[in-house]
């Protein structure tokens, strides 16, 4: 039996409420791990954890760029970046939540 071995990051890891409460997987469930993988190079992992990681940084990259560079990136970019990510979260929370179900 293989046993994984947990990293130093994991142990600081929010739990997520919802699942402690009402027994099932947020929207946002494996995210915190997801950028960990994204950290540690396992990038295949990460997707499978939480498949909007690569929205989710692509927006808040592209937000922290508009805040700290003199050349702002239109709010147009920004809100197609939001509508994008959140289609990304909702879409795979759907697809996770019928898994579970069927």
């Amino acid at each position: 039996m293989k046993t994984e071995k947990k990293s130093k990051t994991e142990d600081y890891m929010l739990p997520c409420l919802n699942k402690k409460i009402f027994g099932f997987d947020c929207p946002g469930c494996g995210f915190q791990r997801s950028a960990v993988m994204v950290s540690k190079g396992e990038f295949k992992e990460a997707f499978e954890m939480f498949p909007a990681i690569y929205t989710t940084i692509t927006f808040v990259l592209a937000v922290i760029f508009h805040f700290l560079v003199k050349k702002k990136i239109t709010s147009k970019i920004l809100i197609i970046l939001a509508i994008l990510n959140v289609s990304v979260i909702i879409i795979a929370y759907v697809l996770k939540m019928n898994k579970l179900i069927n």
